[in-house]
């Protein structure tokens, strides 16, 4: 991803933490690294540039991972300023009807080079979760990604943007939940001036953010210029 997620520290140099398991816990609170400064997210653009070419771009970099998340330990628990959350569950499918998004999941982790793995990108109807964070339904920022499209075809987020405040998606859970969240806004951010902080700051209740890429294809780069973030909270 392109920014720095660890903002209230100097940039140091990349490096690959020891796993974090989606379980692990310190003092009843899931405790990630914050060792890495610059964690990127490749979603994968395959739509054609302004020269009307369709070669493959490279790995399009989105703003950085989460790098501090906390969940609660038990369902409804209050925590100060926070809603009712749930337990740690992973999610399986994610509904958004009003782009037409029904979409399974797949777990994302950090690869060798310290990077956040992206989905299968020949696959255009998977979503991807960032496994060492909170799941969505806990409290804290669940982080969901998809590509925008695909040297194919349009993919699973190609609509995110049409997203408004008020607009409401449910995410399925192998513990048979099936928690919905409301849009509370859709922005897009240029990745040189991502803000980190307010995308990916833990929170105490139950948030999500949905995430692509956006804006111009750069082919010089082999990126896009932009992130599009849809922030959301469980409702």
């Amino acid at each position: 991803m392109a920014a720095d997620p660890s903002s209230r520290t100097r940039t140091p140099t990349v490096t690959e933490p020891a796993p974090a398991g989606p379980g692990s816990r310190s003092g009843g609170r899931l405790v990630w690294t914050a060792a890495i400064a610059l964690l990127a997210f490749a979603l994968i653009g395959g739509r054609q540039g302004p020269s009307g070419s369709s070669d493959p771009p490279a790995a399009a970099s989105v703003a950085g991972a989460p790098t501090a998340s906390a969940s609660s330990d038990a369902p409804g628990s209050d925590a100060p300023g926070s809603d009712k959350h749930l337990f740690r569950s992973r999610p399986t499918r994610l509904s958004i009807p009003k782009i037409s998004v029904d979409a399974p999941f797949t777990s994302l982790a950090l690869g060798h080079s310290g990077r956040l793995q992206p989905p299968p990108a020949d696959n255009t109807n998977l979503v991807g979760w960032y496994s060492d964070g909170v799941s969505p339904g806990e409290a804290g920022t669940a982080i969901i990604a998809g590509h925008v499209d695909t040297v194919a075809s349009a993919a699973v987020f190609a609509e995110l943007g049409e997203l408004k405040p008020g607009d409401r998606f449910t995410v399925e859970r192998a513990d048979g939940t099936k928690p919905s969240f409301v849009v509370d806004s859709a922005e897009t951010f240029a990745k040189d001036d991502f803000p980190s902080e307010r995308v990916y700051a833990d929170t105490p209740r139950a948030e999500v953010r949905l995430i692509t890429c956006a804006g111009d294809y750069d082919r010089t780069v082999k990126d896009y210029m932009d992130n599009l973030v849809v922030f959301a909270h469980l409702v």
